[in-house]
């Protein structure tokens, strides 16, 4: 009996081991940009000590991240996954603005579309959650341990902060980039940036649009004109039968957290 309850205790303490992690919520705003979000912050608790410190991954669309029940079609399991790495990072998630999504996540205003307040959503990132971040949690502030990803027009503006801020952002997560809302503004950018030396891992599914693998492997091609590929800072990784949806990027997920921490 004695055994068989200390089996049980066993048990009950490895899962708890294996699955701990907290997940806050705050809300965060900032005057000079007119912007207030909710944000969502996933520490793991697989660390004794209290000085431990933490790899950062800034993501976008936090409604999708860590709650199916807020989640517009399925989340990405991202706590889940985390736990199951055993990982040593902290998530931090910013929820987009619903109806004003796509003006926060597109750099350059689109002729149909609209949009083109990205820098103001970076700079709220940078300015303000960046720092509390920093000046609450116990994290590696240098860009070897910041990363920032990200889907769909979330992939476009990941790809986008590396080149905008290279000095915060050391490595991107590049899932299913809509290249095309901003095509011609981000290869201009990019033939500009003189060094880019950041951790790049692009995905996306060969079932997604009709574009999106050639708008893909046109960027990841101009990017590989700029550094010697044999530095291996840049991963290209297309599914097949890849469809643009939650599905794709919650499967893939845990590899590309692997190969960019």
């Amino acid at each position: 009996m004695k055994f068989y309850c200390f089996i049980l205790l066993y048990l009950f303490f490895s899962m708890q081991a294996l699955g701990q992690h907290t997940l806050d919520s705050i809300t965060l705003s900032s005057e000079s940009l007119h912007i207030t979000k909710k944000i969502w912050i996933y520490k793991p608790l697989l660390s004794k000590s209290n000085s431990k410190k933490f790899s950062v991954l800034y993501m976008h669309d936090a409604q999708n991240l860590f709650d199916s029940k807020k989640s517009f079609s399925g989340e990405w399991n991202i706590d889940e996954t985390l736990d199951s790495l055993h990982a040593q990072t902290i998530v931090v998630g910013i929820e987009h603005g619903n109806a004003n999504r796509i003006n926060e996540l597109t750099p350059y205003k689109n002729e149909k579309y609209g949009g083109g307040n990205a820098d103001a959503y970076l700079e709220f990132i940078v300015t303000v959650v960046k720092p509390y971040i920093d000046s609450h949690y116990s994290v590696k502030v240098g860009k070897n341990h910041t990363g920032i990803m990200g889907s769909s027009l979330g992939g476009l503006l990941s790809y986008y902060a590396i080149l905008k801020y290279p000095e915060i952002f050391g490595k991107a997560g590049v899932f299913s980039p809509a290249f095309w809302i901003n095509k011609k503004e981000i290869i201009d950018l990019t033939e500009k940036t003189k060094d880019l030396d950041a951790n790049l891992y692009f995905m996306c599914g060969d079932h997604e649009s009709e574009n999106m693998v050639s708008d893909c492997n046109e960027i990841i091609h101009l990017v590989n004109t700029k550094r010697c590929t044999c530095k291996m800072l840049t991963k290209k990784v297309i599914i097949p039968g890849g469809e643009h949806n939650e599905k794709l990027w919650r499967e893939q997920f845990a590899k590309a957290y692997l190969w960019l921490f």
